[in-house]
Protein backbone atom coordinates (compact mmCIF):
# COMPACT_ATOMS: atom_id res chain seq x y z
CA UNK A 1 0.00 0.00 0.00
CA UNK A 2 1.58 3.31 -1.01
CA UNK A 3 2.01 6.09 1.48
CA UNK A 4 -0.57 8.89 1.42
CA UNK A 5 1.01 12.26 0.63
CA UNK A 6 0.56 14.62 3.58
CA UNK A 7 0.15 18.38 3.68
CA UNK A 8 2.93 20.14 5.59
CA UNK A 9 2.56 23.87 6.12
CA UNK A 10 6.31 23.96 6.91
CA UNK A 11 9.31 21.67 6.60
CA UNK A 12 8.60 18.62 8.81
CA UNK A 13 12.25 18.39 9.92
CA UNK A 14 12.30 22.00 11.16
CA UNK A 15 8.89 21.66 12.83
CA UNK A 16 9.89 18.48 14.66
CA UNK A 17 13.21 19.89 15.86
CA UNK A 18 11.49 23.04 17.13
CA UNK A 19 8.81 21.01 18.92
CA UNK A 20 11.35 18.71 20.63
CA UNK A 21 13.65 21.52 21.74
CA UNK A 22 17.21 21.14 22.94
CA UNK A 23 18.62 17.68 23.62
CA UNK A 24 22.10 19.02 24.30
CA UNK A 25 22.10 17.88 27.95
CA UNK A 26 20.77 14.41 27.13
CA UNK A 27 23.53 11.81 26.96
CA UNK A 28 23.25 8.53 25.09
CA UNK A 29 25.69 5.68 25.55
CA UNK A 30 27.39 3.35 23.12
CA UNK A 31 25.28 2.53 20.04
CA UNK A 32 22.03 4.13 21.17
CA UNK A 33 20.15 6.51 18.89
CA UNK A 34 17.46 9.03 19.91
CA UNK A 35 14.82 9.35 17.23
CA UNK A 36 12.05 11.98 17.31
CA UNK A 37 8.85 10.26 16.19
CA UNK A 38 7.17 11.65 13.08
CA UNK A 39 3.49 12.29 13.64
CA UNK A 40 1.79 12.86 10.32
CA UNK A 41 -0.34 16.01 10.06
CA UNK A 42 -4.10 15.80 10.26
CA UNK A 43 -4.53 16.90 6.62
CA UNK A 44 -3.44 14.98 3.54
CA UNK A 45 -2.05 16.70 0.45
CA UNK A 46 -5.42 15.99 -1.19
CA UNK A 47 -7.25 17.97 1.51
CA UNK A 48 -8.70 15.01 3.44
CA UNK A 49 -8.62 15.35 7.23
CA UNK A 50 -7.58 12.31 9.23
CA UNK A 51 -9.61 11.54 12.35
CA UNK A 52 -8.04 12.63 15.65
CA UNK A 53 -7.73 8.97 16.65
CA UNK A 54 -5.50 8.31 13.63
CA UNK A 55 -3.26 11.25 14.43
CA UNK A 56 -3.04 10.15 18.09
CA UNK A 57 -2.19 6.59 17.05
CA UNK A 58 0.97 7.85 15.32
CA UNK A 59 2.41 8.45 18.80
CA UNK A 60 2.43 4.69 19.35
CA UNK A 61 2.61 3.21 15.85
CA UNK A 62 4.75 5.54 13.74
CA UNK A 63 7.65 3.75 12.06
CA UNK A 64 9.30 6.98 10.96
CA UNK A 65 11.58 9.29 12.90
CA UNK A 66 14.29 11.89 12.74
CA UNK A 67 17.65 11.12 14.34
CA UNK A 68 18.29 13.90 16.85
CA UNK A 69 21.10 12.45 19.01
CA UNK A 70 23.47 9.47 18.93
CA UNK A 71 25.77 7.66 21.32
CA UNK A 72 29.49 7.86 20.69
CA UNK A 73 29.66 4.43 19.02
CA UNK A 74 26.47 4.67 16.95
CA UNK A 75 26.88 4.02 13.23
CA UNK A 76 30.53 3.08 13.56
CA UNK A 77 31.14 0.20 11.19
CA UNK A 78 32.64 -3.01 12.53
CA UNK A 79 33.13 -6.54 11.23
CA UNK A 80 29.39 -7.35 11.49
CA UNK A 81 27.58 -4.06 10.68
CA UNK A 82 28.24 -1.19 8.34
CA UNK A 83 26.38 2.03 7.54
CA UNK A 84 26.82 4.86 5.08
CA UNK A 85 29.60 7.16 6.30
CA UNK A 86 27.24 10.13 6.49
CA UNK A 87 24.55 8.35 8.56
CA UNK A 88 23.54 10.30 11.66
CA UNK A 89 21.80 13.29 13.18
CA UNK A 90 19.28 14.91 10.82
CA UNK A 91 18.45 11.73 8.89
CA UNK A 92 14.90 10.47 8.45
CA UNK A 93 14.86 6.76 9.26
CA UNK A 94 12.40 3.91 9.57
CA UNK A 95 12.33 1.12 12.11
CA UNK A 96 10.15 -1.61 13.55
CA UNK A 97 7.85 -0.05 16.16
CA UNK A 98 8.49 -2.78 18.72
CA UNK A 99 12.27 -2.25 18.64
CA UNK A 100 12.22 1.18 20.24
CA UNK A 101 11.87 2.32 23.83
CA UNK A 102 9.28 5.13 23.98
CA UNK A 103 10.35 8.21 25.90
CA UNK A 104 9.17 11.79 26.14
CA UNK A 105 11.68 14.60 26.00
CA UNK A 106 11.67 17.99 27.71
CA UNK A 107 8.64 17.24 29.89
CA UNK A 108 6.03 17.13 27.16
CA UNK A 109 3.90 14.15 26.19
CA UNK A 110 3.83 15.50 22.64
CA UNK A 111 7.62 15.32 22.37
CA UNK A 112 7.62 11.61 21.66
CA UNK A 113 10.92 9.92 20.91
CA UNK A 114 12.26 6.41 20.74
CA UNK A 115 15.62 5.16 21.86
CA UNK A 116 16.89 2.50 19.49
CA UNK A 117 20.11 0.60 19.02
CA UNK A 118 21.73 1.63 15.75
CA UNK A 119 21.22 -1.90 14.35
CA UNK A 120 17.45 -1.56 14.88
CA UNK A 121 17.22 1.16 12.25
CA UNK A 122 16.14 -0.55 9.05
CA UNK A 123 16.86 2.22 6.57
CA UNK A 124 17.06 5.87 5.65
CA UNK A 125 14.58 7.89 3.59
CA UNK A 126 14.56 11.41 2.16
CA UNK A 127 11.06 12.41 3.32
CA UNK A 128 8.88 10.99 6.13
CA UNK A 129 6.01 10.13 3.75
CA UNK A 130 8.06 7.60 1.78
CA UNK A 131 7.30 4.71 4.16
CA UNK A 132 3.85 3.77 5.40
Amino acid sequence: MPAVPMFHDRDPREALLEKIGSVEDLELFHTQVLVAVYIAPEKTAGGIYRPDANVEEDIYQSKIGLIIKTGDKAFKSDSKWSWPEDMGVGDWVYFRVSDGWNVTVNNSRKNVCRILEDVDIKGRIQQPGQVW
